[in-house]
């Protein structure tokens, strides 16, 4: 995305998606690849992703000859991204949708430029199938995405901010990237990572089996904050 390289000194990662991309090996490899570098890395570190498209894409990019295999390859390397011991910050600039899309739900913050245009994909058959589905309602409940989901309307970006499918939209989307990197830059990566993994499971999981896990995190707070302390009184 040529536009935010004034955001480049503030991320050790970055990836880049274009809507009209079809699904291959290519574009997993590179999913995953970049994942390799954010869990490699000696240091948190922030993975700021790139979703754009000039203009509409002429096709969506299932093409018949992708079988479910590779499908199945992408969607772990979704599941992978979205379970990043990093934050995760998208930026949306023109058209989004197809694997953009679906890029985007799986990342944490995520920016939009005041013209982008995002649509759940479509086949002649009808929307996409996939966890595109699964994720929308599980983030934003069924309700409000109805007709993204079932019938691929497509939505600007301040309508996509209404429903919660981004957190920020303006015309300098620079300087909106370049201000969440530096706020998500004091945040340890693996404390968010626990922190959204409780809010994933939140939807599926009743209190009764979440109890435990939401004890263990905050008793792992509670050693951390007393650590902290410890090593400023010099115990």
């Amino acid at each position: 995305m040529r536009e935010a390289s004034g955001v480049d000194n503030l991320t050790d990662v970055q990836l880049e998606i274009d809507a009209r991309e079809p699904l291959s090996a290519d574009v997993i490899d590179r999913v995953n690849a970049a994942c390799d570098r954010v869990e490699d890395a000696p240091k948190d570190v922030i993975l700021l992703v790139h979703l754009r498209a000039d203009g509409t894409p002429a096709g969506e990019p299932w093409p018949h000859e992708v079988g479910v295999h590779t499908v199945n390859q992408w969607e772990r390397a979704l599941r992978r991204l979205e379970r990043l011991p990093a934050a995760t910050v998208a930026v949306v600039d023109g058209y989004c949708s197809g694997l953009a899309l679906e890029v985007l739900l799986a990342t944490d913050y995520r920016i939009a430029a005041s013209g982008a245009r995002l649509r759940v994909p479509a086949l002649p058959e009808g929307t996409w199938p996939g966890m595109t589905l699964y994720r929308l309602a599980n983030q934003l409940g069924v309700a409000p995405v109805r007709r993204l989901a079932l019938f691929g309307i497509e939505v600007g970006a301040h309508r996509a901010a209404e429903l919660g499918l981004v957190d920020e939209v303006g015309d300098d989307v620079v300087a909106l990237t370049r201000d969440a990197l530096t706020v998500l830059g004091g945040v340890a990566g693996r404390e968010l990572a626990i922190r959204r993994r409780l809010l994933l499971d939140a939807t599926t999981t009743s209190y009764e089996d979440a109890l435990g896990s939401h004890l263990a995190a905050c008793d792992r707070a509670v050693r951390l904050a007393q650590r902290g302390l410890d090593a400023a009184i010099g115990v």
